[in-house]
């Protein structure tokens, strides 16, 4: 492994600066200032010619658990071996942190000095959270002696940690759902007597009714036989769509984790809520690369999508940096989408094209309900705390885009969109007082 060589300008003008000096030896007739310049000049000769010792080295990154649970500290220890036949006087390594990861405790980055066949370790601790990450190749610099000239090299080591938190992390919500319904029993009230448990109506009497829909108090009375009809609840097909795109990945502070995380949350609590009450599930996303589980039921499909939700890479715990092509992408959702599906979008409404989405699918028949994480909740309670002790951090910026997100909520329920705009409180909670106004 031989690297890319550079010029690290370390001594960058000591030629000068030597040459000054021998001449203001000369013209003070100071011998020893002539000397000192001439030494100058000839080590940045020297340097100049330096070259960085050839990089040879086996790098061994042992991790403390491969499939940690979200939330879980992993140690990471790395052992770098001088493999070749050159003295590394200045080696400096830089581990590949996955960049979705944190580092805990430790440093992954190590100066040392390595003669041939010796060997050094370092410890660091990461934080695992929902997702595949791989780390990236270590740097490696080599620089000579003098540190004038220097050799860079890229190592790689394929190793992943893959975190896949279980959809029970937040308790499963219920989310009230239209009456688009499937022929299957659930929890839908629709418009039609059937079997159920809600009084619907009362009808004559037709052969092969079930006796005990019988309206026997009638019969004594009148002995005129009628059927008793309920209201018939039915199973709903729902689609959970997450959107993806870069501009999701809103952050209230570069420590912070990405607003999508909020919105996979939402999902998986939703995905859950919706199996527990016999509805047929599915999921899908908005993003770059396609991802779509179609609707089903039954633990087989919830560990489906429990993997999904952790490791797909269209919900990567990175921002993607390929083109998103918004028709294409909407017109191949809109030809997966099962015809009596409802859709669930959880987005943060952080441009207008999730408007467009949601107003297409709703206009296309699929009755739509936008479940919107607050990119901008936490910030404003911070800027509110401020503003109290007389202070003030709010932007220009932070204003408008607040302005801007409320005005699309607002523009969708003028739409007959549902939306629940979910801030810091508990997720069932801002359901609960979204269903409350819809019903109002």
């Amino acid at each position: 492994m031989s690297g890319e060589r550079r010029r690290t300008d370390r001594w960058r003008g000591v030629n000068a600066v030597a040459l000054v000096v021998s001449g203001a030896g000369i013209l003070a007739n100071q011998p020893g200032l002539v000397l000192a310049g001439v030494i100058g000049i000839a080590f940045a000769a020297v340097s100049r010619a330096g070259m960085p010792p050839t990089i040879d080295l086996s790098v061994d990154r042992q991790l403390s658990d491969r499939s940690p649970d979200s939330g879980e500290v992993v140690r990471v220890t790395v052992r770098v071996e001088n493999t070749g036949n050159s003295l590394l006087s200045d080696l400096r390594f830089i581990d590949g942190v996955p960049p979705a990861l944190t580092v805990e405790s430790g440093s992954p980055r190590l100066g040392t000095a390595l003669k041939p066949g010796k060997a050094a370790e370092f410890e660091y601790a990461v934080r695992a959270s929902r997702g595949v990450h791989q780390f990236t190749p270590s740097l490696a610099i080599a620089r000579d002696a003098s540190g004038t000239a220097e050799r860079r090299l890229e190592v790689s080591d394929q190793s992943t940690i893959t975190c896949v938190p279980s959809l029970s992390t937040m308790q499963p919500v219920s989310l009230p759902l239209s009456a688009q319904t499937t022929g299957s029993a659930g929890r839908v009230v629709t418009d039609d007597g059937g079997s159920g448990v809600v009084f619907h109506t009362v009808r004559e009497y037709r052969h092969g009714d079930p006796l005990n829909r019988i309206d026997w108090n009638r019969a004594a009375r009148t002995g005129e036989f009628s059927t008793i009809e309920f209201q018939r609840e039915r199973s709903a097909t729902v689609v959970i769509l997450i959107d993806a795109r870069e501009s999701a990945y809103t952050a209230l502070a570069s420590d912070d984790s990405p607003v999508i995380e909020r919105s996979i949350t939402a999902a998986g609590a939703l995905f859950d809520g919706c199996l527990a009450s016999d509805d047929r599930v599915g999921v899908a996303a908005l993003s770059p690369t396609d991802c779509w589980l179609a609707p089903g039921s039954g633990t087989t499909h919830r560990a489906r999508a429990e993997t999904l939700l952790a490791t797909h890479e269209a919900l990567s715990p990175t921002a993607p940096d390929e083109p998103f092509f918004k028709m294409m992408k909407l017109r191949r959702l809109r030809r997966l989408l099962p015809t009596d599906a409802q859709v669930v979008f959880c987005t943060p409404l952080s441009d207008a094209y999730a408007t467009i989405v949601a107003r297409r699918l709703n206009a296309h028949g699929h009755h739509v309900t936008v479940l919107s994480p607050d990119p901008t909740a936490q910030r404003t309670e911070q800027v509110d705390e401020t503003e109290a002790m007389g202070q003030t951090d709010r932007t220009a910026g932070q204003t408008l885009e607040r302005i801007d997100r409320s005005l699309r909520c607002s523009s969708l329920r003028d739409d007959g969109i549902r939306v629940v705009d979910w801030g810091t409180e508990p997720l069932q909670t801002a359901i609960d007082g979204a269903a409350r106004r819809w019903s109002a």
